[in-house]
């Protein structure tokens, strides 16, 4: 068992993102500066301390009743609890001792008697008098304090009515329903902050089944760890609002489940042993069991951290179109936060003007963008008026719709609040969006992600924060006219059978200009891209980079030259005639497998060499996959293929792109 003091500094209440449990603290976190747990030379107790006096905050209780100030101690940082938890608290215990272990570190930190703690509970607050402390059973022995403070919901709920509670209880009350009152002498630091570590775990961490579950391995590594990792990404808006919609249902479907589960086990243990009843009864267990044990499986999807937001695309990719309006009928939304006389005359002459003829069509005013998303069917229109709007939701768009600026992308600017979600979700069959400027800030999902259908983005532009847009496979992306910046990863991943044409836009100041993912293996499809005119500038690593197995570059030296797939593939490289006039068939397939230099071109410009750079090694991965296709089927004994099973047809467009002050040049390639 780790040692039960804590030192002085410790477990202080320096809370970088506040925790809304109880009361919601409104004073301002602690600074910094004060480290979590000093030098073990510095103090290891808090009698020991030179400094005198409380290291805690308070605040007062919110209520009708004027409670006294109580400790601040529900902000505390994630790193102070995990090494709570970790060195002083659990250990290395299993779940079934958690309950041990707590109570062997209460004993060492907790004022047995002398302290006051508001009791709080859901129907009211009453002030209490600590007068002894059962360890074992994590519960304090209390008296009501003098003077008789209560704050209740219920006005009947008098002194006696409290007495004879108390009463019913033996005056023992859960640790974790205590709030500490707070002390400036710094006697009940500890004190408080040992019933916060102990009411945070029960109310956050410890779940009904963890004593059931598998005993042999850590408690802490096994559960505590990320669950209180997720509890923090929570807090900080790093996981998807729909995860945490999911996670919270199925905790709740879980612990119903497990309630029945225990009653019909219990129901069980009274019945006769040859009864029919016992035999039903042992079939709804063993199927409430296999429930209970798929919702946990899910729960620790969602509490791993890796795999998380695997469990999260798949969910935001299954979002189900509405489809068409039950009235058949198409609406136009107008978005503006307000509307003046001249915009609204504008507005009306340019876009809402009804056309001779034409069918009549609704119009709906909406304050902001996402409001307008959440209401479109399939074929609606959305103008978006210039402002600046600020959004804390997902445009989760499922049908084919059109959003679009009404002015420059400059003049009408959605900033996206909030670190968990994508800023727009695509799983339409054909979504445009035009002259808007999208704004992301401390993100954790990229800007904008095409699942499937066609996306088309033109005359845009995009400050990303973390990934920019990402082209998943069998999905579709048209970027035209636009400029993306900012990305801390690549500004466009394209995924292995996707389609993505870019063309005339800038991509700059990313980590990674373009990153095409592997479709080496052969579960993957060779992706289609075209880039023309495009510039891409001061980033960070490469202008365009090719992810690839490590294994590619043994197989391309021995690849051969030839092969009947290599003319399926369709090649269009530098837009200058020079360049590719002259220029065999068999001669670029041979370049593309190693076999000879690179050809040699007339114009030795960065913004050529990079075009045809990118041509060339994407020829010779496609080259290399039609080669071990071909290898695999010769090993089933297939010799003559069909034409269209041995063929992937790749077709790559890089004509006038612009490369320039990339840090690690024009294109390059990262294997793994």
């Amino acid at each position: 068992m780790a040692d039960g003091s804590l030192t002085c500094g410790g477990l202080e209440a320096a809370a970088m993102s506040p925790e809304r449990t109880g009361w919601a603290a409104e004073q301002e976190p602690a600074s910094l500066e004060k480290g979590l747990f000093q030098d073990e030379d510095s103090c290891s107790d808090c009698s020991y301390c030179d400094k005198p006096g409380s290291s805690l905050q308070s605040f007062m209780p919110e209520g009708k009743t004027f409670f006294p100030e109580i400790f601040q101690t529900n902000q505390l940082l994630f790193y102070e609890r995990f090494r709570a938890y970790q060195d002083y608290i659990l250990a290395d215990c299993k779940a079934s001792e958690v309950q041990e272990f707590t109570a062997e570190f209460l004993e060492k930190v907790l004022e047995p008697s002398g302290w006051r703690a508001v009791w709080h509970t859901n129907v009211f607050k009453v002030l209490v008098e600590a007068t002894d402390v059962d360890f074992a059973a994590l519960k304090a022995v209390v008296r009501l304090a003098e003077p008789y403070l209560c704050d209740s919901q219920v006005s009947t709920f008098t002194m006696e009515c409290m007495k004879e509670l108390l009463d019913l209880k033996e005056h023992r009350l859960p640790l974790q329903e205590l709030w500490v009152v707070f002390d400036d002498s710094g006697v009940f630091d500890q004190t408080a902050l040992a019933i916060e570590h102990v009411r945070f775990f029960y109310q956050n961490i410890w779940r009904s089944w963890d004593e059931e579950e598998e005993d042999e391995y850590d408690y802490f590594v096994r559960c505590v760890e990320p669950r209180l990792r997720l509890h923090y990404d929570i807090l900080e808006d790093r996981v998807p609002s729909g995860l945490i919609v999911d996670y919270r249902n199925l905790l709740s479907q879980c612990e119903e489940s497990y309630r029945k589960f225990l009653n019909l086990r219990s129901s069980l243990s009274n019945c006769n042993s040859d009864s029919e009843q016992e035999n039903i009864s042992m079939v709804e267990g063993l199927k409430l069991y296999s429930e209970m044990e798929q919702l946990k499986q899910k729960l620790k999807l969602i509490e791993n951290p890796l795999l998380r937001y695997v469990f999260g695309y798949q969910k935001n990719s299954n979002i189900q179109a509405k489809g068409v309006r039950p009235s058949g009928q198409k609406v136009t939304h107008v978005v503006s936060s307000t509307m003046m006389a001249g915009l609204l005359r504008s507005l009306l002459t340019d876009r809402l003007c009804q056309e001779p003829g034409e069918e009549e069509r609704e119009i709906q005013f909406h304050s902001d963008p996402l409001s307008a998303i959440n209401a479109c069917f399939e074929g609606d229109t959305v103008i978006v008026c210039p402002g600046h709007y600020v959004v804390h939701g997902t445009f989760s768009i499922a049908d084919s719709i059109e959003l679009e600026g009404y002015g420059l992308p400059d003049d009408i600017v959605i900033e996206k609040r909030g670190k968990g979600d994508t800023f727009v979700d695509c799983t339409g069959a054909d979504i445009k969006i035009s002259c808007i400027k999208f704004v992301q800030h401390d993100a954790v999902e990229g800007i904008l992600i095409v699942h499937r259908g066609k996306t088309t983005l033109e005359n845009c532009v995009l400050q990303c924060e973390t990934t920019g847009v990402t082209v998943r496979t069998s999905a579709e992306f048209l970027m035209k006219n636009s400029d993306l910046y900012g990305a801390k990863g690549a500004g466009i991943e394209i995924y292995p059978g996707s389609q993505c044409t870019l063309s005339d836009n800038g991509i700059h100041h990313c980590k990674e200009g373009i990153l095409i993912k592997d479709f080496l293996d052969e579960h993957y499809d060779i992706p289609k891209i075209s880039m023309v005119n495009n510039i891409i500038h001061n980033n960070e690593g490469y202008g365009v980079v090719l992810v690839k197995p490590t294994i590619f570059s043994d197989l391309q030296e021995n690849a051969e030259d030839g092969t009947e797939e290599n003319k399926a593939l369709k090649i269009q490289t530098s837009g200058e005639p020079d360049v590719t006039e002259g220029v065999d068939l068999e001669e670029l397939m041979q370049c593309a497998t190693g076999k000879m230099e690179l050809y040699a071109r007339t114009d030795p410009s960065e913004q050529v060499e990079g075009n045809c750079e990118i041509v060339n090694e994407l020829i010779a991965a496609s080259t290399q996959k039609g080669q071990m296709k071909k290898k695999r089927l010769s090993e089933l004994g297939i010799t003559q293929a069909d034409d269209n099973l041995m063929s992937q047809e790749m077709f790559v467009g890089i004509v006038g792109n612009q490369f320039k002050w990339n840090g690690k040049g024009s294109f390059g390639t990262f294997l793994f």
